[in-house]
């Protein structure tokens, strides 16, 4: 079966029926989920563990840094391994480290000029959606503080206990874009913001793309490709040329 699609349609400010997208971490926060719950872990009696699981990838760094590790593989990889220190917990003790990871190390550190432009265009009449690798209890609780929509990694319970596992595959790449089209169907991507090359695919489905204070991958293709660059705060450092890819 084919993957569902995004076809750009054209730049413009979003209107009633559009869809706008946005990457979380690095685009929306400075935080990130693995840090925090690295932190909540070392606090609730498991810094043990998570030594342990840290030092064999700490490892692999420098390797990942000269480009002999595939820098995506190795944030997925990781994304899927560091939840497995929460296996047994119930749904509700997981979703109080969701809510402890959002409240100290995500909403803490988010961009409020972006989650602004996100905001503005859903009182516009767009659905502003944030499309994450996250876990979805991590960012269903930074949506519901910031009025948006998610989608994200989904996490595996066998009825009400939490396996260690992922309901699917890590959300990034150009799973985005495919998880995206499922949701919202024919309605058109009128915006997409993100800040990695991993987020490449998504901006290139949207009519406007926007790269937020870019990492050099991301960098290079918004620049060939014209794509707007901003800073953290929402201001332009390039214009681009406002077109799709």
């Amino acid at each position: 079966m084919t993957p569902p699609s995004i076809a750009p349609t054209g730049p413009r400010d979003p209107a009633p029926g559009d869809v706008v997208a946005a990457d979380l971490e690095g685009t929306l926060t400075e935080g990130e989920t693995w840090r925090g719950l690295g932190r909540w872990l070392s606090l609730h009696g498991r810094r043990a563990a998570y030594r342990r699981f840290l030092v064999p990838r700490l490892a692999l760094l420098p390797l990942v840094r000269v480009g002999l590790a595939d820098r995506q593989d190795f944030r997925d990889r990781w994304i899927r391994d560091v939840v497995r220190l929460l296996a047994g917990m119930d749904r509700a003790e997981v979703d109080d480290v969701a809510e402890w990871i959002v409240e100290e190390e995500l909403w803490p550190a988010r961009r409020p000029a972006l989650l602004g432009e996100l905001a503005a265009a859903r009182d516009a009449g767009a659905r502003a959606i944030v499309v994450s690798g996250t876990y979805v209890p991590v960012l269903d609780r930074f949506c519901a503080r910031a009025g948006l929509e998610g989608i994200g990694t989904p996490l595996a319970f066998d009825g009400e206990v939490f396996t260690g596992g992922l309901a699917g595959p890590v959300n990034t790449g150009q799973r985005k874009v495919e998880r995206l089209a499922r949701r919202i169907g024919t309605a058109p991507l009128c915006r997409a913001y993100g800040d990695s090359a991993a987020d490449a695919a998504l901006l290139g489905a949207a009519a406007d793309a926007v790269a937020v204070t870019p990492d050099p991958g991301l960098t290079r293709i918004a620049r060939a490709r014209g794509w707007r660059i901003v800073s953290a705060s929402g201001a332009a450092v390039t214009d681009g040329a406002r077109r799709p890819s």
